[in-house]
């Protein structure tokens, strides 16, 4: 069952940004993790059935022993960015425990992606899942492979406006993250 719950205008560009309820997005557990990092991931993707395929990422996700999923927020339809001639993308957060390091987290969600069909043909190109970790803790980080907090998060609705979704929601990790959130 998909629900349409609200319209947001874009502060970047003109567009209408449109706010969907489905299963499992938005969602909150009541269960303790024992993992002892918390992480912020974006995800996102504009080909085939994305509303469908986050679903079935919760799912790979939930069954997972290197990730417990705390929270997740609606998920929103907004244009593309950068190269603008493809479908709109649809985004959500999701707020996960781990107990894998930052490097090992990135290699491990790329694999994901491609488990996913994920193809970089160009930059900004459409894709069927793209998942990007926001904030790991409260770290600052800078490799080459992974920048932390992430680099772009600031200027994207696609990640401001669920990410201030799931601040209204959980001011545990309100608190967590309002220093970096608010510069």
């Amino acid at each position: 069952m998909e629900l349409l719950i609200r319209s947001h205008k874009s502060r970047v560009t003109n567009h209408e940004l449109q706010f969907y309820k489905i299963p499992k997005f938005p969602y909150k557990t009541n269960s303790i993790s024992t993992k002892k990092h918390t992480v912020v991931v974006g995800i996102g993707g504009n080909i085939g059935d994305t509303k469908r395929r986050f679903q079935k990422l919760f799912h790979f996700f939930k069954r997972d022993t290197f990730l417990d999923i705390v929270q997740t927020s609606s998920i929103l339809q907004n244009p593309p960015f950068g190269y603008t001639n493809q479908p709109d993308f649809y985004n959500a957060i999701m707020i996960l425990k781990t107990n894998l390091p930052p490097l090992k987290l990135i290699r491990y969600l790329l694999k994901v992606e491609k488990k996913f069909k994920r193809r970089r043909e160009f930059k900004n190109s459409p894709r069927t899942l793209d998942i990007d970790i926001i904030f790991y803790d409260k770290i600052t980080y800078k490799k080459s492979e992974l920048t932390l907090p992430h680099p772009g998060y600031k200027k994207r609705d696609s990640v401001l406006l669920p990410l201030n979704e799931i601040f209204k929601n959980n001011k545990t990790l309100f608190k967590m993250y309002k220093k970096e959130y608010n510069r």
